[in-house]
């Protein structure tokens, strides 16, 4: 048995209502940005995915989904890091001043 089972389980589905939140605003973003923002698309459907899972867990209903969906959910968020990473450009040579002589 789980210390404080029942509030875990009611703290997983906050987080759960979170996810499909930040999901929906990506999703939305992302339609309008041509899709310049996976990495947070990514990380809302880690951050459900983890949800979901963790809540399989905790009612003891398949575990085996359950650990599954956690390893997804690791799996999307290490996506959105890498995707997250903007590659920096150099910034551009700046012109010497000139001089009014």
């Amino acid at each position: 048995m789980i210390a404080g089972q029942r509030y875990w389980i009611l703290i997983w589905y906050g987080i759960l209502l979170l996810g499909v939140a930040g999901l929906g605003g990506a999703l939305f973003w992302g339609r309008q940005t041509h899709w310049k923002n996976l990495d947070e698309v990514f990380r809302g459907i880690g951050t459900i995915t983890v949800s979901v899972g963790m809540l399989f867990l905790l009612h003891g209903f398949a575990v085996g989904v359950g650990q599954f969906l956690l390893i997804l959910a690791l799996a999307c968020f290490i996506l959105a890091f890498i995707l997250g990473r903007r590659p920096t450009s150099p910034a551009p040579p700046s012109s010497p001043p000139q001089s009014d002589a």
